[in-house]
């Protein structure tokens, strides 16, 4: 198993790095990557926007249907992502897909489409790992401001968010990471063309389509680097948080 693993990524390291000098400054590929980190980065800020006051609801509060959220997201974890790019593309080319192109704001077809199929695919992990960072916090210790005259806002402010902020950050750069490798709902409900809805993933599959295997392998040592530097970061985070609760535990 680990010889079949490491003989891939062995693949993608030297092949990649052998070609990316030669492909590193093409525009297509520039265009590529930029437009990935942007689309990756605004949905990652979207997600968590989302994220972390729906794990806050589902953690601190006595919901009556946590039961039924918590499925949904569970289901839609283990969708394919295809499909979940195919309820996307027929919801936005309804009337009310319309209506957003209408409002100057078009899905199908467009880069916002990247961004909205990211956001779908990553926010049930998102909200998993929010849930897990604030559920590794102690609730007596909002309970203790509590009784001291802190308002909700202000234990989720000054206690809770400082608490498992290693955590969060550490989850945000995992969604980022897997935002960069989206591919299967983006497909679906944007398609790729050159030079306009054209993601890493998607430059490997047009390069891979006309047999530019080289520049291929380039697009994917980037994101095998981008993908190793973001579990690095994430591990190097979460690994301070639980040492730091530990510490403050006594242990």
């Amino acid at each position: 198993m680990f010889v079949l693993i490491g003989g891939n990524i062995s693949i993608i390291l030297l092949d990649g790095l052998r070609t990316l000098p030669q492909h590193l400054l093409d525009v297509e590929n520039q265009f590529a990557l930029v437009l990935s980190v942007r689309c990756a980065s605004i949905s990652t800020a979207l997600c968590f926007l989302l994220a972390v006051p729906t794990a806050y609801m589902l953690t601190r509060e006595q919901l009556p249907c946590r039961r039924v959220v918590e499925v949904i997201l569970e289901l839609t974890m283990s969708l394919p992502y295809i499909v979940l790019g195919l309820s996307l593309l027929i919801l936005f080319s309804s009337p009310l897909g319309k209506e957003l192109k209408a409002a100057g704001l078009p899905v199908v077809f467009d880069t916002n489409g990247i961004i909205m199929a990211q956001l779908v695919v990553n926010l049930p992990f998102a909200i998993k790992l929010c849930v897990m960072a604030l559920q590794g916090v102690d609730h007596k210790v909002e309970l203790v401001a509590g009784l001291l005259g802190a308002s909700p806002w202000q234990r989720f402010r000054t206690i809770l968010l400082p608490l498992c902020r290693n955590a969060l950050i550490g989850s945000l750069v995992l969604i980022w990471s897997r935002a960069l490798g989206e591919f299967g709902a983006t497909l679906m409900l944007v398609g790729v063309t050159r030079m306009k809805t054209e993601t890493l993933p998607g430059n490997i599959y047009l390069n891979v389509s006309s047999n530019d295997l080289d520049s291929a392998m380039a697009s994917a040592f980037v994101l095998l680097l981008l993908s190793g530097l973001s579990l690095a970061a994430s591990n190097l985070l979460t690994g301070r948080e639980g040492e730091r609760r530990r510490y403050a535990a006594g242990g």
